[in-house]
């Protein structure tokens, strides 16, 4: 690969720039709030400037989603590998959802901004076809994992329910949660949803009880498991969540 010349490199540092004080805004002020001149005056570059790395400003949006979608299965594929028996590794998927929403919460609310047919329409095919690639590999990882608990013996699955049942159920429920964690003004526990988090594990441990996958969680400490993972695997995020808290960042 040829070496970046310095061009390229004031051109990447630029759009960088552009990106992480269009997250900033976006968290800050939402979709409606960030505009071309608010990321023009924050990072002092001309509208014009700003216009030679984006077309427009769902196309910023757009790419903020696919730098954290790429962070998310980076995160899904440590979490999966790690030694374990099967449904260890699928909590291990888990916790890694649960390590990205904490690290990343702004990528839900961009990700449903992207969904919007009114704002896909403005973003192009190109940045829209990597943000579902990078959502299908996510699925994937754990469809996966489902496959290799089929091959160990520790699922059976009736011959009418696939692999990609049991994904889709647990990524439904996991998606479900986390969009209504980032929506402004759910609350919780005045519904009687206390930990909503820990809700949703448990919930994700009957539908797998129901599916059968050993060992169940009559029969295995997943909460003392979640620990280990996190231990284990995403020490270093749990660092920087934890500086995040205590700067007073969102995490």
């Amino acid at each position: 690969m040829p070496a970046e010349t310095r061009k390229e490199r004031q051109f990447r540092e630029r759009t960088d720039l552009i990106l992480r004080v269009a997250r900033s805004i976006l968290l800050d002020r939402g979709y409606l709030g960030l505009t071309m001149d608010r990321i023009a005056s924050a990072t002092e570059y001309s509208k014009g400037t700003i216009y030679q790395h984006f077309p427009n400003k769902e196309e910023i949006v757009a790419a903020l989603a696919v730098q954290t979608a790429e962070k998310r299965v980076a995160l899904f594929e440590r979490g999966a590998a790690w030694s374990g028996a099967t449904r260890e590794r699928i909590l291990g998927v888990g916790v890694a959802a649960e390590v990205f929403l904490r690290l990343y919460p702004d990528h839900f609310k961009a990700e449903q901004i992207t969904r919007a047919s009114s704002i896909r329409d403005k973003i192009s095919p190109e940045v829209a076809g990597i943000l579902l690639e990078l959502e299908h590999r996510c699925v994937g990882i754990a469809t996966e994992v489902v496959r290799d608990a089929v091959a160990a013996g520790d699922l059976v699955l009736p011959d009418q329910v696939a692999p990609e049942t049991v994904s889709f159920g647990l990524w439904c429920l996991t998606y479900g949660v986390f969009t209504l964690l980032v929506t402004e003004g759910r609350p919780f526990a005045e519904l009687g949803f206390a930990e909503p988090l820990r809700l949703l594990e448990r919930n994700q441990n009957l539908l797998l009880d129901g599916h059968g996958w050993a060992p169940l969680s009559t029969e295995h400490d997943y909460d003392a498991l979640r620990l280990r993972v996190l231990a284990e695997v995403f020490a270093e995020e749990e660092g920087l969540i934890a500086a995040k808290s205590s700067s007073g960042g969102s995490a």
